[in-house]
């Protein structure tokens, strides 16, 4: 596979272990204020939803506008701020990265991005895949602390731990 569809593919898995692990805890722990990056658990998985959602839009085609105003909308849709429709946001996502990613010929095919800040440039939907894995990875590191934040542990994401399940997986098949 290639890495950086395998790093994606890590993102996807540990996005996954979060929303497990913090059906674990109560409830009310997602919307806690806390002193952080973001007020609560819950915002930041809401931030790396949308970020999520703003590169798969970029590499589609999107424009930056359209790509604002259907942000805007996905956060009038969820004003009841629960996290399982925050995880059904995921999953949906996450099939719509891998439908376009199947339907991609060649990962490291080059995209021009126009941003009204930031100009126009031009980089490879691999590259883009990776940025989102590693924002990603820096905002579970905000969740760790979080909950380190309000008594609870976190769960581990690390890419090792990823990589470790794969060998547990692919040893586990005939």
């Amino acid at each position: 596979m290639n890495q950086s569809l395998q790093f994606f593919d890590y993102h996807l898995w540990a996005n996954a272990l979060v929303f497990k692990h913090l059906k674990e805890l109560p409830s009310e722990v997602s919307h806690q204020d806390v002193q952080s990056v973001f007020p609560s658990l819950y915002d930041t998985l809401s931030h790396m939803y949308r970020t999520d959602f703003v590169w798969l839009k970029t590499m589609q085609g999107v424009s930056f506008d359209k790509t604002l105003k259907d942000v805007q909308q996905l956060n009038n849709e969820n004003i009841d701020r629960s996290m399982e429709v925050l995880e059904n946001d995921y999953l949906q996502i996450n099939e719509k990265y891998k439908t376009f990613i199947q339907r991609l010929e060649d990962v490291n095919a080059q995209i021009t991005i126009n941003h009204p800040s930031y100009g126009s440039w031009t980089i490879s939907y691999a590259e883009l895949l990776q940025h989102v894995a590693n924002h990603g990875t820096y905002h579970r590191g905000n969740i760790t602390a979080i909950l380190r934040q309000v008594g609870y542990k976190g769960t581990p994401t690390d890419y090792v731990y990823y990589l470790f399940e794969l060998k547990r997986r692919e040893s586990s098949t005939p």
